[in-house]
């Protein structure tokens, strides 16, 4: 597997260091980048799991978001930019999915926009997340 290129994430003291990632990643000494398709939370067999489950659901599309790096030779530490969509307009279903989200990142917060949505693309899906990663 290659290795991983340094990812610095950048937090600029001018702006609210409340917000739980950073807010721009520079990847030094990257020779090929990673964009995944949306993950989403389906099974092999292409069935929404967890209909209603925004916390399971969302731990299921992390699975398939790592199963589709790991295919391509990358990890979750690779990852530079995210996009978290939620098919809700609750913000606590919003932060339900974030808080997942964060915690499969660990101490890598890359930057990540998350953005309530009115459908996603499967029966029942109510999490997507795509992302970048450099290597």
């Amino acid at each position: 597997m290659p290795s991983s290129p340094r990812v610095d994430l950048i937090r600029p003291p001018e702006l609210s260091d409340r917000a739980p990632y950073a807010y721009a990643a520079v990847a030094s000494d990257v020779s090929r980048l990673v964009f995944t398709a949306g993950a989403c939370p389906i099974d092999k067999d292409g069935a929404t799991v967890a209909v209603g489950g925004i916390r399971e659901q969302t731990d299921k599309v992390m699975d398939n978001l790592e199963i589709a790096l790991h295919a391509a030779g990358a990890e979750l530490s690779d990852v530079v930019k995210t996009t978290i969509y939620v098919a809700s307009d609750d913000r606590d279903d919003l932060h339900a999915a974030w808080g997942v989200v964060r915690q499969r990142f660990g101490d890598h917060e890359p930057p990540s926009t998350l953005v309530g949505v009115t459908v996603l693309g499967y029966r029942d899906q109510l999490v997507e997340v795509e992302a970048v990663a450099a290597q």
